[in-house]
């Protein structure tokens, strides 16, 4: 893993869905789509979702406007009590050494947040979900890797 992309990549998350900042919202891709954008020397970060309650999406990259990598994840709730504060907040942590979304695992409160990853940032696939009090109360799954 170049230490340059991942670094950026952690950034750019932090910056777009996790930070809530609604400026960093771009003119949507297709209908009702929402996406985020992150832009930084000749690196573009842009991840793109639709839905709310059960969603799918897109994160890439590009340098020098050519994509290098993506991941796609579909996700839902799945219970009563969810918390999309607690939810950004692991998101935030995510760390360097599994650059895809949270930390493997997070716990404030009622809440944890739990995901595990299989494989490397050339080819991987993996799973995120929330508990409230212990029950589960969202899941997502996520693959990607490297474009050749």
């Amino acid at each position: 893993m170049n230490k340059q992309i991942i670094d950026f990549l952690i950034k750019a998350k932090k910056e777009t869905y996790a930070s809530g900042d609604a400026a960093r919202n771009a003119e949507p891709s297709r209908p009702n789509s929402i996406d985020l954008e992150c832009d930084e020397g000749n690196f573009k970060y842009i991840d793109t979702y639709l839905g709310g309650e059960q969603f799918a999406g897109e994160e890439a990259l590009w340098e020098n406007d050519v994509p290098f990598w993506a991941m796609n994840y579909i996700g839902r709730l799945t219970g009563e009590g969810f918390s999309s504060e607690f939810h950004k907040e692991a998101l935030m942590l995510v760390p360097e050494d599994m650059p895809y979304r949270g930390p493997a695992f997070y716990e404030k409160g009622d809440y944890t947040f739990k995901c595990s990853v299989e494989g490397d940032f050339n080819w991987f696939i993996g799973y995120e979900e929330v508990l409230y009090k212990g029950n589960q109360v969202y899941e997502c799954n996520f693959h990607g890797g490297a474009i050749k």
